[in-house]
């Protein structure tokens, strides 16, 4: 599908009458946070004022709960709705929930260690038994032969994780599930596990900000987050034996990852041996019947959300690569469009007349 970005969709967006600002309400992942602020600010701008996205960073568990519970417009989650909760909410709306693709991003292993600056070579053994309170020290034998020209510290490892419902654990704990069956069977994955060692902070900023201040300790967050904190971080041994490094590119990312069978289409031109082993998409949730979510209170609010979303996809997808996110592949542009054709609000079709507006195909 060829994306089409003309001027009609711009048009669409700043010569709307407004009789008041319109405030677009999501919360969820700290994942795709800082692109996600990043969008929000454009936005306002392209809409001189007129629209502002508020978005709250409070995790993927809070995003999925307050969703649900119907307080804000959208939600963001880099765990893919379950069955139980997606049925609970057609029950509730009479609608599906749909999952929409909005960005794509590796997870990455971020370390403080004195003088060793980004590249330092792991692999998921490693990592599990780092992970597990295993490997205690960094000069560890096994870390070191994958290093073997770096000087390794005997620091003690300090383990971060989350503490919080997140999405970016759900993608982690589910790469060290797929490496370890001991793992898989002992702590397994989720949005929140039971960790074996380590210390728990609040979202990807705790997680990189206690990295950043704690020497000798090893987290994981977001590509972005170790970019805008300028935090070392590793380079991964991926399931073909080639040492990788965290990429922009949604064609050489996410090769190993599990994703519900009816997402892995969206990773086009995927090579197993080129692919870092860690990444994931972060989903916007959003009701398919926009007026019986209780956080939309007018047919005008609904059609600035799905204005923003179809910008999002496309024009938006600008800021991504230079946060450390990549670009979302066509496919899954094309499922979105899918999805936005659906929207409606009191039946009627918002979301495939404001597709047929924009000219995206």
């Amino acid at each position: 599908m060829k994306k089409q970005i003309l001027l009609t969709a711009l048009l669409l967006l700043t010569q709307v009458a407004y009789s008041e600002r319109i405030d677009i309400i999501g919360a969820g992942a700290s994942f795709p946070a800082p692109l996600i602020t990043a969008m929000a600010d454009s936005y306002r701008e392209l809409t001189n004022q007129k629209v502002t996205v508020n978005y709250q960073s409070i995790g993927s568990g809070g995003g999925i709960r307050q969703f649900s519970e119907q307080t804000i417009m959208f939600g963001m989650t880099e765990a893919y709705l379950k069955d139980d909760i997606m049925e609970s909410i057609e029950k509730k709306s009479g609608g599906k929930a749909f999952n929409m693709p909005i960005t794509l991003a590796d997870v990455v292993a971020v370390y403080n260690l004195p003088g060793i600056e980004k590249g330092l070579v792991l692999n998921g053994e490693v990592l599990t038994d780092i992970f597990s309170g295993k490997i205690k020290k960094w000069n560890d034998s096994r870390i070191s032969k994958l290093n073997p020209k770096t000087k390794l510290p005997s620091l003690p490892i300090t383990v971060v994780h989350r503490s919080d419902g997140s999405g970016t654990t759900n993608i982690w704990t589910s790469y060290l599930s797929s490496v370890s069956k001991e793992w898989a069977q002992k702590v397994g994955f989720a949005t929140s596990v039971n960790w074996p060692v380590g210390i728990g902070a609040y979202g990807n900023e705790g997680v990189a900000g206690t990295v950043r201040n704690s020497p000798g300790s090893i987290g994981y967050v977001s590509f972005s987050y170790a970019l805008l904190n300028k935090i070392s971080y590793a380079y991964l041994v991926n399931s073909s034996g080639n040492t990788i490094k965290p990429s922009f590119s949604a064609t050489t990312a996410a090769a190993d990852i599990d994703l519900p069978e009816d997402t892995r289409a969206l990773f086009t031109n995927t090579s197993a041996a080129k692919g870092y082993p860690v990444a994931g998409f972060t989903w916007m949730l959003v009701y398919e019947n926009l007026d019986k979510n209780k956080a939309i209170t007018n047919q005008n609010e609904a059609e600035e959300l799905v204005k923003f979303l179809i910008w999002a996809i496309t024009d938006g997808q600008e800021l991504s690569e230079s946060l450390g996110y990549a670009k979302l592949p066509q496919a899954a542009v094309k499922r979105n469009v899918a999805m936005i054709k659906q929207l409606k609000w009191e039946n009627k079709p918002i979301g495939s007349q404001l597709i047929e507006s924009s000219k995206l195909k």
